[in-house]
């Protein structure tokens, strides 16, 4: 049974609509001002525009490395969505939460600032870190500013737990992305002289082509990896645009595509084959017809996988106070804890209440039953702080 406490949290927190392309700072204000009503301060970290803040605070001692909770603010969109509640207003049916961004994952914040008072009440003799960030949604972005403050912090959490929804699983490993997008720059002419022309969609079409073969080569060849749901890395295709008229050459195309990508996978060198192949297969015979064609391909987004051994302190740690009995997961979307662990050495498992199948959809939901798991594993976790656990 979750608390009154709890739900009035998570019911304000999914009021702000804090969808990537709007501002935070409504939902960032309102946790400053609850952690300062039980004497917890905390650090904003703005992006350069000052619309958007990362929040980072330390409840105990800041010379204890202590234990790092972290999720991200931002919410995706519900344009489009056929929702039958209001998705900025927690509705509880059947013991289900359904609000946009209830599982994804403003479930994991509620429950961690539930547990403030308790902290705060108690002597911490390890400490408990809260970082919360912006536009994770859109590529992991706003946390590369945290980092970067934590970076120049004397002592800095010893673990974390991202509480992206994993069915409060333990999951130790992810996949890195990468999202790029192409360019095609060909020359317009009457469709009646197409060899006064560079065709930019016929050129984006063999790119197109190019990618699939890759993915094709990478399903047959591996490496594979049957931890994962789809145990291989993947290359996908995701928009393409080009062309004004039928009878027009198309001077223009763009087409995005993603690599989601095994930790272990060299994604640098599957990058380099495609950079290789746009200059040395695709421009060359696009050039020879006009020489200011050509193809630019620019990075949208960039993040690292996660891979945590299964002997890790933190993974330990998580699952004893889960009383887990399932073992460690690995998933095939991404998340925060990769960059955590990458750019500041700070091991970092991904649990928290819902499930991704919820997430990003109509009538998203985190259930009750998940939110109390929740709750009693931030306890559990409280009272070890409490005791003062030496992590190795």
């Amino acid at each position: 049974m979750v608390s009154d406490d709890l739900l009035r949290l998570l019911a304000d927190l999914v009021a702000f609509d804090t969808t990537s392309r709007r501002s935070n700072l409504e939902l960032i204000d309102y946790v400053q001002h609850y952690l300062r009503r039980y004497g917890v301060d905390s650090e904003l970290i703005f992006d350069e525009t000052r619309s958007k803040a990362n929040l980072y605070a330390t409840i105990g001692t800041t010379d204890s490395p202590g234990v790092m909770l972290s999720g991200h603010t931002d919410v995706v969109p519900v344009d489009g969505q056929d929702w039958h509640t209001d998705p900025f207003s927690l509705v509880s049916r059947d013991g289900c939460f359904y609000a946009r961004g209830s599982a994804d994952m403003k479930g994991f914040i509620a429950c961690v600032l539930a547990q403030v008072p308790q902290m705060t009440r108690r002597s911490l003799r390890t400490s408990a870190h809260i970082a919360l960030s912006y536009d994770e949604e859109v590529g992991c972005i706003g946390v590369r500013r945290l980092i970067e403050l934590m970076a120049t912090l004397p002592v800095r959490p010893m673990m974390g737990v991202i509480g992206e929804p994993t069915g409060m699983q333990v999951v130790r490993a992810h996949k890195g992305k990468q999202a790029f997008r192409v360019t095609v720059r060909g020359r317009s002419s009457h469709s009646a002289y197409p060899t006064e022309g560079v065709n930019a969609v016929d050129t984006a079409s063999e790119l197109v082509a190019y990618i699939r073969q890759l993915q094709q080569n990478i399903r047959v060849h591996g490496p594979f990896d049957d931890a994962y749901t789809v145990p291989n890395t993947t290359l996908h295709v995701g928009t393409i645009h080009g062309g004004t008229a039928l009878n027009i050459v198309p001077e223009k195309c763009v087409l995005e595509f993603e690599i989601r990508h095994l930790p272990e996978q060299d994604v640098d060198r599957l990058v380099a084959d495609i950079r290789g192949h746009i200059a040395t297969v695709l421009e060359p015979p696009m050039q020879a017809v006009y020489p200011d064609t050509g193809i630019e391909i620019e990075v949208l987004t960039s993040y690292p996988g996660l891979s945590i051994q299964t002997d890790a302190a933190v993974v330990g740690l998580v699952q004893s106070l889960l009383d887990d009995t399932e073992g460690t997961q690995k998933i095939s979307f991404g998340s925060e804890a990769g960059l955590f662990a990458g750019e500041l050495g700070i091991p970092a498992v991904v649990c928290g209440p819902g499930s991704i199948q919820q997430a990003h959809r109509a009538d998203e939901y985190v259930s009750e039953e998940q939110l109390d798991r929740c709750m009693r594993f931030i306890s559990k976790l409280t009272d070890l702080l409490v005791d003062g656990i030496a992590f190795s």
